[in-house]
């Protein structure tokens, strides 16, 4: 048996301004930030045709466990499963179960560990076997999307100068960034202020300031920006069936730049 997270405990009540976090706070971030890397890293030889997703929800739960983490997701707000794996044109949020993995799929996995009251998250994307090209440009063009919004985070900038960058590459790949959800802030909570958008115009927005710490996670469909949710009140698919990729990095911003939290420590992040 594994523990359900207690809520009140482990999920402290979201603030209604930008938390700022002192810098010699961040070995908190980077420890469970590594956790959830190494996790997904663990996961990448598991991803393959017969599996299920329910399966490799199970391993990632116990890994977490083994390793003295808590599996964030598991119980909040009623989420039974501990990752969030979301393929083809489920644009996030999917549920883990009895869904086999087939050839040519492509698979985002979202995962986020509880670690001495720090919250570490972060996901990536995964192809079973090989994949069609436009897949693969999809997901290629979705981790470029990340790394543009990610340098786009230093003092002084805005977070509508991330969301820029972002929707500019993207719609520039004839490709479209999802508008229903978005990026967060994190720390000590895993769902904090502000909201972290994919799109947006330079110099709109909250200016950046060190201290403080976020998700950068883009949603990107090959069809039209609009999706949907299932009756199940999680899954969220594209309304055209199109195509979806996400990928997703906590940060925190530093006197000069930014500090990636959930680099993969085997090199493993952007599929090749």
């Amino acid at each position: 048996m594994y523990e359900v997270p207690d809520l009140e405990t482990d999920h402290p009540v979201r603030s209604s301004e930008i938390r700022i976090y002192g810098l010699d706070e961040f070995d908190g971030m980077r420890r469970a930030g590594r956790m959830v890397a190494e996790a997904l890293d663990m996961i990448a030889e598991h991803v393959k045709p017969g599996v299920t997703t329910g399966e490799l929800d199970d391993l990632i739960r116990e890994w977490t466990l083994a390793q003295g983490a808590k599996p964030a997701c598991l119980g909040y707000k009623g989420y039974e499963k501990t990752t969030c794996i979301s393929i083809n044109h489920v644009v996030c949020h999917g549920i883990p179960g009895d869904r086999v993995l087939k050839q040519g799929d492509i698979v985002n996995i979202d995962h986020t560990v509880l670690l001495d009251g720090w919250f570490g998250d972060s996901s990536r994307m995964y192809s079973v076997g090989a994949v069609n090209p436009r897949a693969k440009k999809l997901v290629d063009v979705t981790y470029e999307s990340l790394r543009l919004g990610l340098e786009q985070v230093k003092p002084g900038n805005t977070f509508g100068d991330i969301g820029f960058a972002i929707q500019k590459y993207v719609e520039a790949q004839r490709m479209s960034v999802v508008r229903d959800f978005c990026g967060h802030g994190i720390g000590r909570v895993f769902h904090d202020s502000p909201n972290v958008l994919h799109y947006g115009r330079r110099g709109e927005g909250a200016v950046l300031k060190p201290g403080m710490i976020f998700t950068v996670e883009p949603m990107v469909n090959l069809g039209k920006p609009q999706v949907k949710v299932l009756s199940d009140g999680w899954t969220a698919v594209t309304r055209d069936k199109s195509l979806s990729a996400q990928c997703e990095h906590s940060v925190g911003v530093t006197e000069d730049g930014v500090e990636i939290f959930t680099l993969s420590p085997a090199g493993l992040f952007r599929p090749n």
